[in-house]
């Protein structure tokens, strides 16, 4: 596994390359912000990509089965979740899933239930698809410098009105961090039973897990549950393929299946034959690449832990038990400005602005630390350095 340890440590020249993530800024900010990582994906994903570029021919592709059964023997092996390989619908991305449902779920004018601060198009998704968006906040607790985020579930029951028709669950949840328990999923999916509420769970980060964090799919947990869940994932954000574009939902209810086929007829395209081949070599042969990896973003998630809480003293930060993103609040810095462009036209450190991520995320920046330990220290530095001189 060091040899892997010491590939993650190895910067990776991304300028002049079309990232979006390194274009976005100009040439003299480093960028922290989007969830892409800066490591290059497993050798095996390479492998297999050049064994099918090899072939020469690239036409309209069809969704392998092998495919299919590696997702269900995944799933079976690492949650004891038995599903089928036709309960698997493949998608082009997981944003686009999340519209997807949105459109399937309901009629237009029905709400769709969310808990914030959340990924931005969780709040998106319902408006462009004609839902009413229903938001419920997290409670947060803070010890000290560190920020941890629950449900708080008086509000999440307040929130669902006569007309919430779905739910958006995102867990491992995106910037918080938390993995959610047993329990707290428990009394979420028995809150939308009662209310008859699908429920759709964004859990592409379920495979980045940090310590000894667990991940329980929703999905998993009871027959009855299942029948009301959307499971939507994806080796994108785990491998660092997100330009490939295959995602997938698992859907063991086949009237959900029908309506989601007819909410995506004739607008959403097809994977394209590189992202099945690459989804396929990333769920059988890189296990050992994503051992690795959660060992080095674990020590990532814990330096920038330390050094919050060593040299920026009036900042606060979750300590995510999955993800490789932390949440840093910056509402005692009493800025010029909001943090995110603080940091970006005094540090030189892109940051996602915490405002996108709807209420409660006023006063907060996302940072990305899925980066080597070099470029991490770095962006800290930077940040250190404009607050001190603010």
């Amino acid at each position: 596994m060091q040899h892997l340890l010491d590939e993650f440590d190895k910067v990776v020249e991304r300028r002049g390359t079309d990232s979006g993530k390194w274009h976005y800024f100009g040439d003299d900010v480093l960028p922290m912000w989007v969830a892409d990582m800066d490591f290059r994906s497993p050798d095996a994903i390479m492998r297999a990509l050049h064994e099918r570029i090899d072939h020469g021919v690239f036409g309209y592709g069809h969704n392998p089965q092998a495919l299919r059964e590696a997702i269900c023997q995944r799933m079976a092996r690492l949650y004891t979740w038995q599903i089928e390989p036709d309960d698997v619908v493949f998608l082009p991305g997981l944003v686009s899933g999340l519209n997807i449902v949105c459109r399937a779920i309901g009629q237009p004018g029905d709400g769709v239930l969310v808990t914030t601060p959340v990924y931005p198009p969780f709040l998106t998704a319902p408006t462009n698809q004609g839902r009413q968006l229903h938001s419920a906040l997290l409670a947060v607790e803070q010890n000290g410098k560190l920020l941890r985020y629950t449900v708080d579930y008086d509000a999440f029951a307040d929130a669902i009105q006569p007309n919430t028709r779905l739910f958006l669950l995102c867990n491992p949840h995106n910037p918080v961090g938390r993995a959610y328990t047993r329990n707290e999923l428990l009394r979420m999916a028995d809150l939308c039973l009662r209310h008859d509420l699908v429920i759709c769970a964004d859990e592409i980060h379920s495979d980045l897990l940090l310590g000894d964090t667990q991940h329980i799919p929703i999905a998993s947990l009871d027959p009855e549950i299942a029948s009301q869940c959307i499971t939507l994932l994806a080796p994108s954000k785990t491998f660092n393929i997100p330009g490939l574009g295959c995602s997938m939902a698992i859907i063991q209810n086949p009237q959900l299946r029908q309506q989601m086929a007819t909410a995506s007829a004739g607008i959403v395209p097809h994977v394209n034959v590189l992202g099945y081949v690459a989804a396929l070599a990333a769920y059988t042969e890189a296990d050992g690449w994503l051992a690795a990896l959660r060992d080095y973003l674990t020590q990532n998630r814990d330096f920038v832990v330390s050094y919050v809480q060593a040299h920026l003293p009036h900042m606060a930060t979750t300590a995510p038990e999955a993800t490789y993103l932390a949440w840093l609040s910056c509402r005692d810095l009493n800025l010029p400005t909001t943090p995110q462009v603080f940091c970006l036209e005094r540090a030189k450190v892109g940051l996602s602005d915490g405002a996108a991520f709807g209420p409660g995320g006023e006063g907060f920046v996302r940072l990305n630390f899925g980066c080597p330990r070099l470029l991490l220290e770095e962006g800290l530095e930077r940040i250190r350095k404009a607050f001190g001189e603010q």
